[in-house]
């Protein structure tokens, strides 16, 4: 195997991650079996426990780790499901190390962080790419050059091409401040990176330059002088409109950063395979749109003082993007605050539809239910994901059954009505307090019931080739215990509480459809009112698995309604 390492350098959030997708997706279509991973620094064992404003959102796998966001924008660039092999954090690699210590699988030695540590390093990233079959993996390696937490990982990575120097080279992005008052784009910053990782005894074979504006000439000449690199080997990476331009703003017909790296490989360069299908969409993209919509995203983790984060909630963001695309629709989506709804007079009259995602604990869930009915009577369009089916649930509960307080049990243990209650399992966890990897994870079937909007929207637009939806998850069922008219769909999980069936008969009683359920029947998967043009919630997460060359159909069905309302 090869091996492709990704590092950064002067600030975060530079784009590493969507570099590294770009990247897969590139050597994908040149006939390559490629295999992204991520490795954060952190000390957790997963990123199931971290708060979305520390670190963005949790993106939870087929097989059910709940792991950086970096691996959604992966699956979204290569098609392709990725596996626990593919996320590595400092916690597990030490918890193997301390694991094998105590086993005496190290037979009496001193371990240290050298060569033990690094050894479990190196061993987890070709581990990646033997589960897969890899012919490529490429390595990004979290945080920025010279933090003290993530220098054992470049010293692994060193080792590895120390020992292997024609498998394994080393990719840097890095930045380029534009300094206004100067009126230019400045690379000491860039070339200060670049000789942190020299002092490391690592050299960039290739350096992605990222910048507001395109590197000139003057700027690229001086980057390779003072880097010691080939100008062949920087790359310019302004900013664009869409994440997905990037791969073909690094790729060219003879310089592309893809055939770039695969000669410094010694790999032969083969022709584009799929790039097409991408570049139809990235032009569907950009092209004017037939109607615009406006979305209200009501959540409760979008500020940290005073600005707002788009990462708590991507993976929705991507997938209503997506959904927008395959619509021709032009998508305004505006952050509203559930706990601003709460304390303020917020007018939800100028959205065409409303998405309430994600969440946990009881903060600002009454502005989420106060949304949810106003969905409802006013006959908006809506998507509840996971705590957004439970808002609306309790909504009905109380407003149309009558059942005064209703709630979850997560947010008030004492409600007289628990419709939505914990997980029968889950209370040992709880009580043990063991959070960490222990909800509800990963993929899971679901059989969809027949003539409603989420049949319709499986079956209208989730017939395509190779939809993770229809691959078959982690969990096997027989198949001849279902007839060929009902559908069974595969759709990724990351709760504790569901919906207490000992209310579902009252609730359906009044119009509210359970159009998606577990196989046995006992887990409600999936809800939506019958006398509604579109009011449909799911226990999963649909946006976990939405691609820009599969969107996923309940988001398409939802924007769909939405134009069908303008």
């Amino acid at each position: 195997m090869k091996y492709i390492i990704i590092s950064g350098g002067v600030v975060s959030g530079l784009g590493k991650g969507i570099t590294t997708a770009s990247l897969s997706l590139l050597l994908k279509s040149r006939g390559y079996r490629v295999s992204p991973v991520k490795i954060d620094m952190y000390l957790n064992q997963d990123a199931g426990t971290i708060r979305p404003q520390e670190h963005g959102e949790v993106f939870v796998t087929h097989d059910g780790i709940e792991t950086d966001e970096d691996l959604g924008h992966y699956e979204r660039f290569i098609n392709e499901n990725l596996t626990r092999d593919n996320y590595i954090t400092t916690g597990q690699i030490y918890a193997e190390v301390l694991r094998k210590e105590r086993a005496f699988e190290y037979e009496g030695e001193d371990v240290e962080a050298i060569p033990h540590v690094t050894d479990e390093i190196i061993r987890r990233i070709k581990q990646a790419g033997i589960k897969t079959k890899a012919d490529i993996v490429l390595v990004e390696l979290g945080g920025t050059v010279g933090e003290y937490q993530n220098g054992i990982f470049f010293e692994a990575t060193r080792i590895m091409k120390l020992k292997n120097p024609k498998d394994v080279i080393h990719v840097h992005v890095t930045y380029l401040p534009y300094v206004a008052n100067v009126g230019e784009l400045k690379s000491k910053p860039a070339q200060t990176s670049v000789h942190i990782l020299n002092g490391m005894g690592i050299h960039p074979d290739i350096i992605v330059a990222r910048s507001q504006y395109p590197i000139d000439d003057r700027r690229l000449d001086r980057l390779a002088l003072f880097c010691n690199i080939d100008p062949k080997h920087i790359f310019s990476a302004c900013d664009v409109a869409s994440v997905y331009e990037v791969p073909q703003l690094l790729s060219a017909p003879k310089y592309g950063i893809d055939q770039t790296a695969l000669a410094l490989l010694h790999l032969p360069v083969k022709s584009h395979r799929i790039m097409n299908k991408w570049n139809d969409f990235v032009s569907l993209a950009k092209s004017k749109k037939k109607k615009k919509v406006k979305v209200a995203m009501v959540g409760k983790y979008l500020e940290v003082g005073d600005y707002k984060l788009a990462d708590s909630y991507v993976c929705v963001n991507e997938a209503l993007k997506h959904a927008a695309c395959i619509n021709n629709a032009d998508l305004e989506l505006e952050w509203i605050s559930s706990i601003k709804i709460e304390k303020e007079d917020v007018s939800l009259s100028k959205y065409d539809g409303i998405v309430v995602p994600q969440g946990w604990g009881s903060k600002g869930t009454e502005g989420k239910i106060a949304v949810a009915k106003h969905a409802r009577e006013k006959k908006v369009p809506y998507l509840g994901l996971c705590f957004g089916m439970q808002m609306a649930v309790i909504e009905f509960g109380r407003n149309v059954l009558g059942l005064k307080n209703a709630n979850s049990e997560e947010i008030d243990p004492q409600t007289p009505h628990p419709v939505i209650h914990i997980m029968p399992d889950q209370k040992a966890y709880l009580a043990k307090k063991q959070y960490g990897g222990t909800i509800r994870l990963g993929a899971w079937p679901c059989l969809v019931k027949e003539g409603t909007k989420l049949y319709q929207a499986y079956e209208e637009y989730g017939n395509v080739s190779n939809a993770p939806w229809y691959q078959k998850g982690v969990i096997d069922y027989n198949t001849n215990s279902f007839s060929k008219n009902q559908k069974v769909v595969y759709e990724r999980h990351r709760h504790r509480y569901e919906f207490n069936n000992e209310y579902r008969a009252m609730y359906e009683e009044k119009g509210l459809v359970v159009s998606g359920a577990s196989l046995d029947g006992k887990l409600v998967e999936a809800i939506e009112i019958s006398n509604h043009p579109f009011f449909v919630g799911t226990q999963y997460h649909p946006e976990y698995i939405s691609r820009p060359l599969t969107p996923h159909p309940i988001f398409v069905a939802f924007v769909k309604s939405m134009m069908q309302k303008n």
